[in-house]
């Protein structure tokens, strides 16, 4: 923003509520703020908690697009506030907590507490097949490109976009969505992992796994990091499609 361009007065629009207090309701409140070049949605909540209600709830930590936070509805659609420019948005702004997830207070979600049991659900992380392993052992070499392609699926920062973005766990809470499927994809690639198909076809094998994805593909529209989650989609349910015949 210019020096000769009028400053603007941004509206924010929040959705207020405190689940733990019984006498509390969910209520919108409106601040006013002046738009200054550069600013963020993550300043724009720190103004407001700074100089205007300093009991206001969100979260963040890295500031950078990169812990995944801050996410919340920006103006019904899920986003980062810590890289939502206002320059980009109307001075009417409306934010909101991401749903699906256990609601701490106002734009405040318990999104680790969803990703955790995520995780132990499909048992996301590298099994071997003997129980011991030799710490002085090297590991077996591993292709440049493989290596580029399973990095590629681990930038996933859990920050619940895609799974407040998708229809289909709209209507069946048990679906493990887009970030369930990315994280099994990443560990069918990885050769560490010494997993059969058919034990992979169990986690996710049925209409709450990679068959039940209506390929509305909200998650990949509205995904901070751009991974590829269409393309691995269709990569497991070749997969899986295999195993089943």
């Amino acid at each position: 923003m210019s020096e000769a361009e009028a400053v603007r007065t941004l509206k924010i629009n929040i959705l207020r509520f405190d689940p733990n207090d019984p006498d509390d309701f969910p209520h919108m409140q409106t601040f006013e703020i002046q738009e200054s070049a550069g600013m963020t949605l993550y300043i724009v909540l720190n103004e407001i908690r700074e100089h205007h209600d300093n009991a206001l709830m969100f979260d963040f930590v890295c500031r950078a697009g990169i812990c995944g936070s801050c996410s919340m509805l920006i103006n019904g659609r899920p986003g980062l506030a810590c890289r939502t420019l206002t320059s980009k948005m109307d001075a009417n702004i409306t934010l909101a907590p991401l749903p699906l997830f256990e609601l701490i207070k106002d734009l405040s979600i318990h999104t680790g507490k969803w990703m955790r049991g995520l995780s132990e659900r499909l048992e996301t992380w590298i099994h071997e097949q003997e129980q011991t392993r030799d710490i002085d052992m090297l590991e077996e070499r591993m292709e440049p490109a493989l290596a580029d392609e399973i990095y590629e699926l681990d930038r996933c920062i859990e920050c619940g976009c895609c799974v407040a973005g998708c229809g289909t766990i709209q209507m069946r809470p048990d679906f493990v969505g887009a970030v369930g499927l990315n994280k099994i994809a990443r560990y069918h690639l990885d050769p560490r992992d010494k997993r059969s198909e058919e034990e992979y076809y169990k986690l996710i094998g049925d209409e709450n796994g990679v068959f039940g994805c209506m390929t509305l593909l909200g998650c990949e529209d509205v995904c901070p990091k751009d991974l590829p989650l269409r393309s691995k989609i269709a990569y497991l349910r070749r997969m899986m499609l295999k195993v089943a015949l």
